[in-house]
């Protein structure tokens, strides 16, 4: 139970992301994480629209690494290229599937909640 609750907090802590211009989606995608565990999530990504990917793990930005992959696995995004950026804003062109991959940063965090939300431009 209190996993759950930490997963919660996280989340309501990745909201700060969103500003007036993004607003979530509605889904979020949580995994609590120990050592090198690493959480994989799916999304549909909608073509035509700018979004914005949040990733948390506390209070401390940079805490978690998250990448995004098209469904051939091609690497989009990966977040440790960027210093462990919290967010990433992208469009995308045509509707497509795509594969979260989520893990903890273990020089700045050894287990935690992950939590990844997407949002989209008003």
């Amino acid at each position: 139970m209190s996993s759950y609750a930490q997963c919660d907090t996280e989340a309501k802590l990745c909201d700060r992301y969103f500003d007036k211009t993004f607003i979530s989606d509605g889904q979020e995608y949580r995994a609590l994480l120990h050592s090198d565990q690493e959480a994989e999530f799916k999304a549909t990504l909608f073509g035509g629209n700018e979004y914005r990917m949040v990733s948390c793990s506390g209070e401390v930005a940079g805490e978690l690494i998250f990448t995004l992959n098209d469904k051939e696995g091609n690497e989009l995004f990966n977040s440790g290229d960027y210093g462990n950026a919290p967010y990433w804003d992208f469009n995308v062109e045509n509707t497509t599937e795509v594969t979260i991959n989520a893990k903890l940063d273990q020089n700045k965090k050894s287990s935690g909640c992950a939590v990844v939300l997407i949002g989209f431009k008003q």
